[in-house]
């Protein structure tokens, strides 16, 4: 199934951009669905955004709501996360996921970290 690799993570201040990208190394694989989560410090981790490729839907968490969009290419195995208005709380380690099921997450990668300063 090829192992997540994300990128694109860094230092922004409040209300830069920034855009992360998500791909499988080595032998494609077609998932049910692909997505988003973070960990801030001394936090859980939390689900930010999902895509959901057979009905073409993506979900949301509320506190990114109109900030943030997801998009990719199955068949390439890759996921992005188009991040605007950034916020300090934004802060966080950010990973990609895939999923052969609605109901659990198979696959992980390994975080980006994105640190959004005032």
């Amino acid at each position: 199934q090829g192992q997540l690799v994300e990128s694109g993570g860094g230092l922004v201040q409040a209300g830069d951009s920034l855009r992360l990208s998500c791909a499988a190394s080595g032998r494609t694989f077609r998932w049910l669905r692909m997505g988003w989560f973070r960990q801030a410090p001394g936090k859980e981790r939390e689900f930010v955004a999902s895509i959901v490729w057979s009905r073409g839907r993506t979900y949301y968490a509320d506190s990114v709501k109109g900030r943030f969009t997801i998009s990719g290419d199955n068949a390439k195995s890759t996921v992005y996360l188009q991040m605007n208005s950034l916020k300090p709380e934004d802060t966080a380690v950010y990973y990609c996921a895939a999923a052969t099921t609605l109901s659990t997450w198979n696959n992980w990668g390994q975080g980006t970290q994105v640190t959004v300063s005032l």
